[in-house]
């Protein structure tokens, strides 16, 4: 058996990894695909040298665009990597364009897809990663939602058969590498920081960074923080800050560092390490129940309800008052901080990567790993 990974983000590459591992020890050899959808070469690069992966068979470099562009360059040149190749499977994680590409180009060649964190919904038709991750879903033959509630998602879009609950990988990446993280990475150090004494930021979707509005209601967040924070800025929202003439502005908010994207380890042990997290990540909401960090979420939806109904992540969209309320009230009231910061981790036992494996192995080894076709006669 030969499975294919399609990526091309840093989440899809951490979440593909235990996953990638598992084959590897099994014995299989993967067939690595790196569409660049992140074309920085922090954003991608560094994480597959951190994470020790095997080097990627083909760098399609897809760079950014429209959303029709990049999906579509994509789709075209995946499409040509499957034809010459001719995986068993294609497995896609999460909800990106690449997602959605890898998807419709591997099941028009009849190529099964296997979707990774399938089943999560924001209900929020526009977000195009809710389009991306609904149309992946059904598009794919094998299923994988981390939790119940992503499960029951896919029920109700009658979604039922080869749907297999497995838990987060997410919980297998950080699990496996935050010590690595404590001992190799020096970033508090370089930055000056101490632990507990600052905030992480971090906020690159659309919907927050490609207005202008949006991106003042941001920085007056930002401006007002009663802490240090530390903000690694995503290409896409500087290019934005940039281009609306705001980018000076960010830079010179007194108590808030500005730095480009980081290594995994780096990131990892800096989310360890805050006294909270602000995100608009979907990653990053679900690493910050894992790390036991409370996390605030620049959004006014999430499709990880998991993280809210635990207690561990409070959706503040861009809220200026709602925001500082609860920065105040975790500084402030030590039993709330106390129990957002222990709330039960609702995304699994750290072997979901294992998992997967095992179950696309068996249904190979049964043959029945492949897009299925109805007979009415």
């Amino acid at each position: 058996m030969r499975p294919a990974f399609v990526f091309g983000t840093r989440p899809e590459i951490i979440k593909l990894s235990p996953v990638i591992r598992a084959f590897i020890k099994r014995g299989v050899e993967p067939l690595l695909i790196h569409t660049g959808q992140h074309y920085d070469y922090e954003m991608s690069a560094v994480f597959l040298e951190e994470l020790e992966l095997p080097e990627i068979d083909y760098h399609l470099e897809v760079g950014s665009g429209t959303q029709a562009e990049q999906t579509g360059l994509a789709m075209m040149k995946i499409e040509k990597v499957l034809m010459d190749e001719k995986p068993d499977v294609t497995l896609v994680q999460g909800d990106t364009n690449t997602v959605l590409a890898g998807a419709l180009a591997s099941v028009k060649l009849k190529i099964p897809v296997a979707h990774v964190e399938a089943g999560l919904r924001s209900f929020d038709r526009t977000m195009p990663e809710e389009i991306n991750r609904v149309l992946a879903d059904h598009a794919s033959e094998v299923l994988f939602p981390p939790t119940e509630e992503a499960r029951r998602n896919l029920e109700r879009e009658g979604i039922t058969e080869n749907v297999y609950v497995t838990g987060n990988t997410i919980v297998d990446a950080v699990l496996q590498n935050a010590e690595m993280a404590e001992k190799k990475s020096d970033v508090l150090e370089r930055f000056s920081l101490k632990p507990g004494e600052y905030i992480l930021i971090t906020a690159h979707r659309a919907e927050n960074t490609d207005s202008r509005e949006n991106l003042e209601k941001l920085i007056e967040i930002l401006e007002s923080l009663p802490m240090r924070a530390i903000y690694p800025m995503h290409p896409r929202t500087k290019n934005r800050l940039k281009e609306f003439g705001l980018l000076g502005k960010v830079e010179g908010i007194e108590n808030l560092i500005v730095t480009k994207p980081l290594g995994y380890l780096d990131f990892l042990k800096l989310e360890r390490n805050a006294f909270a997290i602000m995100t608009d990540s979907g990653g990053i909401q679900e690493e910050a129940i894992i790390l036991n960090v409370p996390c605030l979420t620049l959004r006014y939806n999430t499709e990880r309800p998991e993280t809210v109904e635990a207690g561990g992540n409070v959706l503040v969209g861009l809220e200026k008052e709602r925001a500082l309320n609860y920065i105040n009230k975790l500084l402030n009231d030590a039993e709330f901080y106390r129990k957002m910061a222990s709330a039960p981790n609702p995304f699994g036992d750290g072997k979901a990567g294992e998992r997967i494996a095992e179950i696309l192995l068996k249904l190979h080894e049964r043959g029945e790993l492949k897009v299925r076709s109805s007979r009415f006669i």
